[in-house]
């Protein structure tokens, strides 16, 4: 059996594994993709509950899409200053707005399902500030298109388990991830991961007395032989 083979067992044991640990995921009701867009970037080095307020915020202040896109760049940036870095995530998502309906006439990106997964990918990486994480989210999330976005938690997991190469950066997981994943799982793989990294698998101290996988994960088998 090949490298790639073996590495493709194991991801779909991780799948099976965590959604009998925390159950599947299915989802039955995905956000709009504009939205999801911005939360997306006001959620880049800040947590999901400052994430939230800004978004909130931002929403109470300007209600739709439209008002957001013309409104002041001060404005916009103290409406979203709980999220961290407003100076820059405030004006980026105005300029990815304007961009959107400049080229599209519409505030809308439903038209991204007419495209295949990588065109769809790449035309929302043209933007300053959209990378393939945030593709991603906004692919799977939104526009019920498979993608596997790889996240803090997600490119940690996934090298402590041996299922990509240590050195890896995470731009270039994303696509050997998804080779790895099957594409009816990357959703509900995706946000198991990511449980699995915020209640046991942490950065620092991780819980792997606690965890489904350490038999299977070449992290833990280390620390014990380090022991």
């Amino acid at each position: 059996m090949s490298d790639q083979n073996i590495l493709k067992e194991k991801a779909a044991e991780v799948h099976r594994r965590l959604v009998e640990f925390y159950g599947e995921r299915v989802n039955s009701d995905p956000s709009d993709p504009i939205e999801e867009l911005v939360l997306t970037i006001l959620s880049q080095n800040t947590n999901d509950v400052n994430r939230d307020r800004a978004y909130d915020e931002l929403i109470r202040q300007f209600p739709s899409w439209e008002e957001v896109m013309a409104a002041d760049a001060a404005d916009v940036i103290e409406a979203v200053r709980i999220a961290g870095l407003a100076n820059q995530k405030g004006p980026r998502i105005q300029n990815i707005l304007r961009q959107i309906k400049e080229e599209r006439g519409e505030l809308a990106l439903e038209f991204l399902r007419e495209l295949d997964k990588d065109d769809a990918s790449a035309w929302l990486t043209k933007f300053k500030g959209v990378g393939p994480k945030t593709a991603a989210i906004v692919l799977q999330f939104a526009l019920d298109i498979s993608a596997f976005p790889v996240d803090t938690h997600v490119n940690r997991i996934s090298g402590r388990l041996g299922l990509r190469p240590e050195k890896m950066n995470v731009e270039k997981a994303h696509k050997h991830l998804e080779g790895l994943f099957h594409p009816d799982t990357y959703y509900a793989a995706h946000l198991n991961i990511i449980t699995l990294g915020r209640q046991v698998c942490h950065a620092r101290k991780p819980k792997c007395e606690e965890c489904p996988l350490k038999d299977i994960c070449l992290y833990y088998q280390k620390e014990k032989e380090d022991k």
